[in-house]
């Protein structure tokens, strides 16, 4: 995985560069003028991540440019935030104070929800298997700045881990969070949804399995929830009841670890 700066190459940027190559794993190398196909093609990469004033990209050849963004993440914070509901939290049934875990960040939309829900006395771990998408959430989480001081302290917050779902959740004791969320990326793509086409292109695209659903529902006290497209088979695959809203394109189905069902 490698790092860099803007063209500027200013003096901060190349500290924050260093410092997330370090963290990651990744390898820091400077700009030197070079465009970012150019990069690609002198150091043979796959992805290049580029840190910038207030903003963190990954570039890869023939994809779209992936840009750190809490997009509507921050428009449902901020409902959260004046006390309006939220259909995640619901079919989570999340409250200030749980412990979520995130087993699919993508980018940190849903992590940021559950984040500012269950405030500083709550926990959210979000787990992300792919690297580029994990170094792109360590830069762009705690570095994002938003007009909003709580959602930056939301996402602040956030416990992020570079691993599989499944060796994350059978690392963990029984009963030991509040509700475990999976969205997978879609069995069949959302072919209107633009925003999301850039994170296909980085994301697992593997389907959940049975065995990361039973380690769930052992880990979960209350809930187990997975977002999918409405007419999935998954829901019933993996034993999710859906909760219908009328219109929506995107459900939760939920397992109810509570009353075992």
């Amino acid at each position: 995985m490698y790092i860099t700066t803007g063209e500027k190459e200013a003096a901060l940027l190349v500290e924050r560069a260093r410092n997330l190559a370090e963290t990651t794993g990744g390898t820091y190398v400077r700009r030197n003028k070079m465009s970012l196909p150019m990069m690609i093609e002198h150091y043979e990469a796959e992805e290049v991540l580029v840190v910038l004033q207030g903003k963190v990209r990954l570039f890869r050849k023939d994809s779209p440019l992936l840009e750190f963004h809490p997009s509507m993440g921050f428009v449902r914070a901020k409902r959260i935030l004046r006390g309006e509901p939220d259909p995640l939290l619901e079919a989570g049934a999340v409250n200030e104070g749980d412990t979520i875990i995130d087993c699919t960040a993508g980018l940190g939309t849903d992590a940021l929800v559950f984040s500012v829900a269950v405030g500083k006395s709550g926990r959210v771990i979000a787990c992300e298997s792919s690297l580029p998408l994990y170094t792109l959430l360590v830069e762009g989480m705690s570095q994002y700045e938003t007009i909003k001081p709580a959602v930056n302290e939301a996402f602040r917050r956030i416990e992020l881990h570079h691993a599989n779902h499944l060796e994350l959740l059978r690392s963990m004791p029984d009963r030991s969070c509040d509700t475990v969320y999976f969205d997978p990326m879609f069995r069949e793509p959302m072919m209107d949804s633009s925003a999301i086409q850039p994170l296909r292109d980085y994301a697992n695209a593997h389907a959940l399995d049975e065995q990361s659903i039973m380690e769930a529902k052992r880990v979960a006290r209350k809930r187990v929830v997975m977002k999918e497209k409405r007419g999935s088979a998954e829901f019933d695959r993996l034993g999710f009841k859906i909760l219908d809203r009328a219109n929506a394109k995107t459900l939760y189905g939920v397992i109810n670890v509570e009353s075992g069902s």
